[in-house]
């Protein structure tokens, strides 16, 4: 892997590489270490969603689809998350990034309504360990080394934006809000690796793949960009107070 080829094909420039404090050398052991690692990834989320989520009707969602974490995206994840915070993953390197970084098997649950997210939150907590004596706050300290111990390692957590229709139970999970970006967030520790799993609604991922497609992480500081991202964010909005709507009408017919 050449490094400027990666710094360029990920749009990130000299200042932001060196802010990270780490070097290329220990980056490419990084990938390597987790080349030897993906097709496990790959086979753990196939085994969760056959375990957990293949009967979606039981897991109270629409759909669900899942990835494993491109060795390039995990790269510059790495670079992105020690510049933001320096002495929070200080400590990262080829022997003990899958501790740090939870989103290696990334899972999305779909719900056709913003409501329905009950149904899959409740699912989700009965079938693993929800307790926050376990809760992960040291990376390293806080790892769970046995394999056979499958738990949520931190609260629940659901970003929405300012505005949106109060359905969340703050007592059962964080509520981030001050954003444009929606989704319900997981993170699983299974078969001695952590999945984060998201919940969002269709309207929701429509909008959020293509953010992600043009401009996130790589052109967040497009003004124009940016100004499109808002005005589609917030018609995926409407589109899922009006489907909430339609239902809520359905049901004042029948009764």
């Amino acid at each position: 892997m050449d490094r400027d080829a990666f710094l360029t094909a990920y749009n990130i420039d000299e200042k932001d590489f060196e802010a990270a404090e780490i070097s290329w050398e220990e980056l490419e052991k990084i990938a390597e270490e987790y080349q030897k690692i993906e097709k496990l990834m790959h086979d753990i989320g196939k085994d969760f969603i056959d375990e957990y989520l293949y009967e979606i009707e039981k897991a109270g969602i629409h759909s669900y689809r899942y990835r494993t974490k491109e060795p390039g995206h995990l790269l510059e994840k790495i670079i992105r998350k020690r510049k933001e915070n320096l002495e929070k993953y200080a400590h990262l390197d080829h022997t003990n990034y899958y501790k740090y970084v939870t989103d290696l098997i990334g899972i999305r649950v779909f719900f056709l309504y913003r409501e329905d997210w009950i149904y899959f939150h409740r699912y989700i907590t009965e079938k693993f360990e929800n307790d926050p004596e376990k809760y992960v706050v040291d990376r390293l300290r806080d790892f769970d080394e046995d394999a056979d111990h499958c738990y949520i390692s931190e609260k629940p957590k659901v970003y929405k934006r300012g505005g949106d229709t109060k359905i969340y139970d703050e007592e059962e999970i964080d509520i981030i809000t001050g954003g444009i970006y929606r989704s319900l967030h997981y993170i699983v520790k299974y078969k001695g690796y952590y999945v984060e799993i998201q919940g969002r609604t269709l309207f929701e991922e429509g909008w959020s793949e293509i953010d992600h497609d043009i401009v996130y992480p790589y052109y967040i500081d497009d003004e124009m960009l940016n100004d499109y991202s808002k005005l589609l964010n917030r018609l995926s909005g409407l589109a899922d107070e009006m489907s909430s709507y339609f239902r809520k009408m359905r049901q004042y017919k029948k009764d």
